[in-house]
């Protein structure tokens, strides 16, 4: 090692943190070509976080000329998001502050939801809020320690739905039914998306991010088509979830106000039920799918010129996958679920008249006795 020098690669990190414009100095206009036009704002910030708390610093934003009007120029008293370059030691404007508001937006409707669902309501953001935890505290850490990530989407799933059906209805037979005909409905659905996956012989690769994750240094390569599998499964089972509970609460009622009580009247009100609910829930799922991939599917069929190329897209493939595999879920779990509640039901009753009949059959063969004995005595 002698006459070597060790060589140390400098790690750059860049350094963000949060201000408050306090004033513009100076707006430069550049070219006026519309590809290389831009727009250079230079104004004071003072931070207000980190440990530059308090300090004035001067701060640019640079606009692309296709950006020109759609990125929004600071104004004072706007709250930001800066980043510190260490190499030029300048600081460059990253985002708006709009994390405020969502806050404010969110804090609003959990208000309205504990206000008008009252326990239920609150136990239902508890739900969801432990559902989403396990997501980011288990199932991501799990996956980029190595564990299968199929493995870890389902025990991620099965925790989901006994949480959020307990802590909505309770530990009972609705719930419990419900959990039954949830977990098959998303069972049926993973080795459906297995089978497809297996046959359309999918990469995984539909996105920049996918290429991203790709590049990621990290110790466990990560299965990109566990990861769309994952992806499927968690978009489809809080829709499975609303059909199994909506069959499961209506048949119980049913059989509580006095209605239907016996397992054939139970599993016919529970198909009806299901078929009512099934063309609403089918329009909420495909509707929300076509809409969080809209400027997306947008982008692919204005650059992309032929239709069949379009069709056999990966990325679209999978997108038809999302809203196909998740519509299964819930067709699926329709049968199942008013079968188990049905059975489930309607055994008390069953019980209590096979209970009835044999209390009447000793009843009546006492009867009998007692009249023989009073035919002997004449």
């Amino acid at each position: 090692m002698s006459g070597e020098a060790l060589v140390t690669e400098e790690v750059y990190t860049p350094e963000f943190m949060r201000g408050v414009v306090l004033g513009i100095a100076e707006r430069v206009e550049g070219d006026t070509d519309h590809w290389f036009t831009s727009v250079d704002l230079f104004f004071h910030v003072r931070i207000t976080d980190s440990t530059r708390q308090g300090d004035v610093v001067f701060v640019q934003q640079s606009i692309a000329g296709q950006f020109i009007g759609l990125e929004r120029e600071v104004a004072v008293g706007d709250r930001i998001v800066l980043v510190y370059d260490s190499f030029g030691s300048r600081f460059f404007f990253v985002s708006h502050v709009r994390i405020n508001h969502i806050v404010i937006l969110g804090g609003v409707f959990l208000v309205l939801v504990i206000i008008l669902g009252r326990a239920k309501g609150f136990n239902g953001i508890l739900s969801l809020g432990l559902s989403c935890l396990a997501i980011i505290a288990v199932f991501i850490p799990g996956i980029l320690s190595g564990f299968n990530i199929y493995l870890m989407a389902f025990v991620v799933c099965l925790y989901a739905i006994v949480s959020t059906f307990f802590l909505v209805i309770g530990i009972n037979k609705k719930a419990l039914t419900a959990i039954l005909g949830c977990l098959s409905g998303v069972i049926l659905a993973g080795v459906l998306m297995g089978i497809m996956d297996f046959i359309l012989g999918l990469s995984g690769v539909v996105d920049h991010d996918s290429l991203a994750i790709l590049n990621l240094p990290l110790i466990n390569s990560l299965d990109l088509r566990g990861l769309i599998f994952a992806g499927i499964i968690f978009g489809a089972v809080g829709a499975i979830m609303d059909v199994s509970m909506s069959i499961a609460s209506a048949l119980w009622e049913i059989k509580e106000s006095g209605g239907a009580s016996d397992f054939k009247n139970l599993l016919k009100s529970g198909l009806t039920i299901g078929q009512d609910t099934l063309g609403t829930m089918l329009n909420t799922l495909i509707l929300a799918y076509i809409g969080s991939s809209l400027t997306m599917i947008l982008l692919i069929t204005a650059s992309t010129p032929s239709f069949t190329e379009l069709l056999n897209m990966e990325m679209i493939i999978v997108e038809f996958l999302r809203a196909i595999i998740g519509s299964f879920g819930m067709l699926l779990t329709i049968p199942l679920t008013a079968l188990i509640c049905a059975k489930v039901f309607s055994q008390k009753d069953e019980d209590g008249a096979r209970e009835d009949l044999e209390e009447d059959s000793y009843f009546e063969e006492i009867r009998l006795r007692q009249e023989a004995r009073r035919s002997r005595r004449e």
